[in-house]
Formats: structure tokens, C-alpha cells, sequence
């Protein structure tokens, strides 16, 4: 076989390997998986109680695990803009496959629930547009956890400040299904307790935090 012939089929075997390793790689559990964000990215809200910003980017960390979470769609599309998309992507696995969802931004909320959490707490701009963008996602996401007339009078921050991360996440599973008391688990799910005290210590340190 000629050297420039063979020098061809090893650079293809290479590119096989290279993909091959690539697509193991992403396949393996999460605590051996280079490719997943251990340490999901800081709000863009600026401010707030750091146990309510922790328990953000924790929930962020098992529904929107990304480099660019605030706009993920579900099944890892993505969008571009400040537009709320509304579309209803196809579900392939789990107990909801068959169905579709609208799940989109940091906190993977479905179209009707970005609805009535934003009409709620957030304020509509000059045009009366709410727009779905990165500060008013976390915004959003904020006031409604602190709001305790949504979470049967469940104070969030004092919990998390009594060490009741477990409970808190039991209380939010219904509406984050990954947190670990839902239907939904994922391969970060057994994680997120190491990933809120990260989060906590990042968030304590931060000076944009009181």
C-alpha cells in the first residue's frame, strides 16, 4: 500500500477512535463525565438572599445543565432572542414518552407555568412585553421561591439555613421533577447536595450578595 495511502486510512481510524471515545465519553455517568458542568454558572441577577440564589443554580444544575442554559430548549435545542418560545418538543424517553413538552430557559419551566409565574412578579417593559430574558428568568424564579403562599407557607431560606436541603427539594420536586423526589431523576439528581454546597459557598463569598 503506498505511504500516502496508508497515511489516509490512519487518519480515518483516528477520526473513528476520536468520535468513538467522544460519544463514550458523553454516555458515562455523571460522576465520571468530563463533559457535564460540575458548577453550573452564575445568575445574571445581580443581589439577593445567597441560599435562595444557591438553591437556583442548584435546581439549574439537573434541569438545564448547559453552556448556555437561559436559552435550552427541551431536548437541547436552543433559541435566540428575548421571545419566550412556545414549542411543544417530542418526549422519547421516560414515563412521559409520547408526549411533548414547552420546557425552555435556565429553569426548564413549560410555557403555561413561564406564564403565570412572570405576569406574577415581574413587571411588563415600555411595549407590555415581558420578555424572557436572562434577568428575567432568574428574577422570575426568585420572587416565586420567595414567595411562601406558593410553597404552603414553606419558608425556603430558613430551611436551607437549618440544613433542610432534602426537604426543600421534596417540596419542589413536583415542580422540578429531576430534584429527586419526582419522575424524572437524572444522572445529576444524586449529586445535587454537593452541588448546592458548592453553590452556597460561591454564593456566600460573592460580593453581590448581602
Amino acid at each position: 500500500m503506498p505511504s500516502k495511502t496508508k497515511l489516509i486510512v490512519a487518519l480515518a481510524v483516528v477520526c473513528l477512535m476520536v468520535g468513538a471515545g467522544y460519544r463514550l465519553l458523553t454516555h458515562l455517568p455523571y460522576a465520571w463525565n468530563p463533559f457535564y458542568r460540575l458548577d453550573p454558572q452564575p445568575l445574571v441577577m445581580q443581589g439577593g438572599d445567597p441560599y435562595i440564589r444557591a438553591l437556583m443554580r442548584t435546581i439549574s444544575a439537573s434541569e438545564s445543565n448547559d453552556p448556555d442554559p437561559y436559552h435550552l430548549m427541551y431536548g437541547g435545542q436552543h433559541f435566540s432572542g428575548d421571545h419566550r418560545p412556545n414549542r411543544c418538543l417530542p418526549i422519547h424517553a421516560g414515563v412521559n414518552k409520547g408526549r411533548c413538552s414547552t420546557a425552555a430557559g435556565r429553569y426548564q419551566m413549560l410555557f403555561s407555568t413561564w406564564r403565570t409565574v412572570s405576569n406574577r412578579y415581574l413587571t411588563p417593559n415600555a411595549q407590555g412585553l415581558i420578555l424572557f430574558t436572562p434577568n428575567n428568568q432568574d428574577l422570575a424564579v426568585y420572587r416565586w421561591l420567595q414567595d411562601h403562599s406558593s410553597w404552603q407557607r414553606h419558608n425556603f431560606a430558613d430551611m436551607l439555613r437549618a440544613n433542610q436541603l432534602d426537604q426543600v427539594l421534596r417540596v419542589l420536586s413536583p415542580t422540578w421533577t429531576s430534584l429527586g423526589y419526582g419522575i424524572a431523576d437524572n444522572v445529576f439528581t444524586q449529586r445535587l447536595p454537593n452541588v448546592y454546597q458548592r453553590m452556597l459557598e460561591q454564593e456566600l463569598h460573592s460580593t453581590d450578595s448581602p
